[in-house]
């Protein structure tokens, strides 16, 4: 039996230990927890969810994420399996019920006879040895230092969580239950309301807050998808009512009318007793948390179960180092997974493992490579941390890094070809891999 070596037991380590162990290699799963944790981690559980609940939209043909979603569950993805037994309410969003996606993740990759789990701190990886690397934007002092030395200097970004806060303390009588566009009373998110003058004043409040120091960060860059909730208020008054603050569609019973500003909350878990504030990651000191975001009437009262936290996330300068299906070119039988490339996004990391996973596996079995081509989202992903790029940036899924599809006007028809031609592709795929 060959063994193979999964370093790290977030979503991507997680998605490829159950591909290569359901394949029936002898996979060693080596992980810090529970012994230890990041600054970040707290569940002793693998593929625990840091920041958000939400794998985002589950929108196939209209949202580049929910395209990939699908790519991914077509190919036989576990964890996102395990994310659709585990769903809460949140729209059209995927949003999970944390705790138990990190259980039920858990429990898969225990079930095997034929996966060795170890708890301890690789420093270092043996190049001879078949190998994913999926330690993830936290990845340890020691590790860190040798993939630094080896793989020339790591880049890093800041990356934030948003609080959450307890169910029972949001004042009802100020908020109101609808998605947007949708009818009062039938949503699954919790609206808070403010109006001008409210919204000016928790504004000023907002960006004159003080923010927890980084102490022995070398700067402030942050990734654009993750940006605290303070930092984008900067740019502008009204900044925050075109993003997360976002009024349209959202009418309130109590007037009739959109509100000038209004926040939304999303249930955290299944049984809706915690609920996140939706795009209000943030690097304030707690107590400023709770004196500015209990401006908003609906939170007047807010108990925050958790506060937001910022913290750093490091990648790898990908281009040039990695091929397209996340194999290190200097190193064949190496491979990296999940943020650590470049990849940004929970279900992105998720199908980083599941492709590296997929790409070993044929490698050890002396089978072609499968290119999964720009006209699939997960395939364009792995060009895109593969190609020469002097401003290399991490990328989340969307419709520019596909291949092109010819002019068109009508964007929904447009996005709805491009899905159609990545899951034929995606079929073409899935029947090459049974093919065992």
């Amino acid at each position: 039996m060959i063994t193979v070596n999964v370093i790290g037991g977030g979503l991507a380590g997680s998605e490829a230990c159950y591909y290569l162990a359901k394949r029936g290699y002898h996979v060693k799963l080596y992980d810090i927890k529970p012994k230890a944790f990041t600054p970040a981690h707290k569940n002793p559980n693998f593929g625990e969810l840091v920041c958000s609940n939400s794998l985002k939209s589950g929108d196939v043909f209209g949202n580049a994420c929910g395209l990939l979603k699908q790519e991914l569950l077509d190919l036989g993805s576990f964890v996102l399996r395990c994310a659709l037994e585990t769903k809460v309410p949140a729209g059209n969003a995927w949003a999970v019920d944390r705790e138990l996606f990190a259980q039920r993740i858990t429990e898969g990759l225990k079930s095997f006879d034929n996966v060795e789990f170890i708890c301890e701190d690789v420093t270092s990886i043996d190049f001879d040895q078949p190998t994913i690397v999926a330690t993830g934007p936290l990845t340890t002092d020691g590790l860190s230092k040798f993939i630094a030395e080896n793989f020339s200097q790591n880049l890093y970004f800041f990356d934030a969580e948003a609080p959450i806060i307890s169910a029972e303390s949001i004042d009802f009588d100020n908020a109101f239950i609808c998605d947007r566009y949708g009818e009062a009373g039938s949503g699954d998110y919790v609206n808070c309301p403010i109006d001008k003058q409210g919204y000016t004043e928790f504004y000023n409040a907002l960006i004159t807050a003080e923010r927890a120091t980084l102490h022995s960060f070398e700067s402030s860059k942050v990734f654009e998808g993750c940006m605290p909730v303070e930092v984008m208020a900067e740019r502008g008054f009204d900044t925050l009512r075109f993003g997360p603050l976002k009024p349209a569609g959202l009418t309130d019973p109590k007037t009739g009318r959109w509100p000038f500003a209004c926040m939304q909350l999303r249930k955290e878990n299944e049984s809706g007793t915690m609920y996140n504030i939706v795009g209000f990651q943030t690097n304030l000191l707690f107590k400023e948390q709770k004196r500015v975001f209990s401006m908003f009437p609906a939170l007047k009262n807010a108990e925050f179960l958790r506060y937001g936290v910022m913290h750093r996330n490091t990648y790898l300068n990908s281009p040039g180092l990695l091929d397209d299906d996340f194999s290190v070119k200097a190193h064949p039988l190496c491979y990296f997974a999940g943020q650590i490339t470049g990849v940004e996004g929970y279900v992105e990391s998720i199908g980083s493992g599941l492709v590296s996973a997929i790409s070993l596996d044929r490698k050890l079995q002396g089978k072609p490579k499968i290119d999964f081509t720009e006209n699939t989202v997960i395939g364009a992903l792995g060009a895109y941390v593969s190609r020469t790029n002097e401003n290399f940036q991490p990328m989340n899924a969307n419709y520019g890094i596909l291949a092109p599809i010819g002019e068109m006007r009508d964007k929904k028809l447009k996005k709805q070809l491009m899905g159609e031609r990545s899951l034929q592709k995606i079929k073409q795929i899935t029947e090459i891999i049974n093919e065992y």
